[in-house]
């Protein structure tokens, strides 16, 4: 059996975890992670800046490369906390995704020149992976890169690339072999976002947020010296990179937050009276439990030391349609206040009341694409269906 009990020390861990947010995150960051409300780039540095002065802002980095060095409990607790706390999760692509890439597979020269820049939020990374026809089919990816000298050309599109209008560096996934299995010819790349040829062009969300932007590369240079592990490996690299983020897509932190909210609104007149609001609820409080019990399951199996199982695809699964549905009940709540978009809410931190759910229709909407990326509802459904329920795709009949 699996214990999901947590040590004293790992209590006490948690305990200056919380402490420290309540100290040092700004009010008003905040107040926006807990409306939905945008979070500037300059408030995520300041954040990331000082968890960096205690050690904090890379916590699955080892120590000699700056990190915190925390096993997996210490990560889940922190994260955790800092969901709870309201505090941002900075630059994912550097800190969560690329750091550890660079740690294992880089050259002495790419992690002397990055690491510490990731570090020091000098550089703002955003990940190149989806293109318009290899989305959950990551290995049918077009984007190319063909060597010329000491330089790669780099030629194509990626898509829903978010806070690419942020960053200064970008890392991709590109194809440098069309010869054998496509796995095969896609290599990992790092390119500077101001590199000629390279555009960035926004795209709003149907909950009228920019934060995904579509890249084109046109005969765009980057060093070899910027080319990540070996020609071809770029998809061992990539299974290693998306091993990192296990419990992410399970979304806790973000339904754990509607969740307060919600518990906030079922307090006040007339919903604390409405039993059928209480009911749902109550229902998606229970629901909320069950999956941070199977993370955890997943979380301890890390620390044992075993590899991800199919309950990855569990989490990812059931965690989206949780969070769509908190963030709809909360949307169904909030009602006209929702569509209302006064001065106020352009500056979170001078709403009060009922005003806290302005962006109720944003996130709601926003919520539409949990699931899609990182692997569609479809997707998982497969895999689920393939490793846990032994079902196999019908075979095509002759002649039809």
């Amino acid at each position: 059996m699996i214990d999901l009990s947590f040590s004293a020390e790992d209590l006490d861990f948690r305990t200056r975890v919380r402490e420290f947010i309540a100290t040092h995150l700004a009010p008003q960051v905040r107040r926006k992670v807990a409306m939905g409300a945008p979070v500037s780039k300059a408030e995520h540095q300041a954040w990331q800046a000082a968890l960096a002065a205690v050690g904090w802002l890379a916590p699955n980095w080892p120590k000699e490369y700056g990190g915190a060095g925390w096993d997996p409990i210490k990560r889940f607790i922190f994260d955790e906390e800092c969901a709870l706390g309201g505090a941002p999760r900075g630059n994912i692509p550097g800190i969560d995704l690329l750091g550890p890439i660079l740690i294992a597979f880089g050259t002495e020269q790419q992690k002397r020149e990055f690491l510490p820049r990731i570090l020091s939020g000098s550089d703002w990374w955003c990940q190149g992976f989806s293109e318009a026809g290899a989305g959950s089919d990551l290995a049918a990816l077009k984007c190319s890169a063909r060597r010329l000298g000491a330089h790669y050309l780099v030629n194509g599109t990626k898509l829903w690339t978010s806070h690419a209008h942020l960053a200064n560096w970008i890392f991709c996934l590109v194809r440098t072999s069309s010869e054998g299995r496509q796995q095969a010819g896609i290599s990992f790349l790092l390119i500077p976002m101001d590199a000629p040829g390279l555009t960035v062009r926004p795209i709003v969300t149907l909950g009228g947020v920019h934060v995904v932007n579509e890249v084109t590369f046109h005969e765009v240079q980057t060093p070899v010296a910027n080319l990540v592990g070996a020609e071809g490996q770029g998809w061992q690299i990539t299974n290693t990179l998306l091993s990192h983020e296990r419990l992410v897509g399970a979304g806790l932190g973000p339904s754990q937050r509607l969740l307060r909210q919600l518990q906030r609104v079922a307090g006040q007149p007339p919903w604390s009276g409405d039993e059928p609001f209480l009911n749902r609820l109550v229902l998606l409080e229970t629901e909320l439990l069950a999956l941070r019990c199977t993370a955890q399951r997943v979380l301890m199996a890390e620390v044992a030391g075993q590899p991800p199982g199919v309950e990855v695809s569990v989490l990812k699964l059931t965690g989206a349609r949780l969070q769509q549905r908190l963030a709809e009940l909360l949307m169904e709540v909030a009602g006209p206040v929702a569509m209302l978009q006064p001065e106020s809410a352009l500056d979170p931190s001078g709403v009060h009341g009922s005003d806290e759910l302005l962006y109720a229709a944003t996130r709601y909407l926003d919520c539409r694409k949990l699931g899609i990326y990182g692997g569609s509802n479809e997707v998982q459904r497969n895999i689920i269906a393939r490793r846990i329920l032994n079902l196999q795709r019908p075979a095509v009949a002759q002649g039809r």
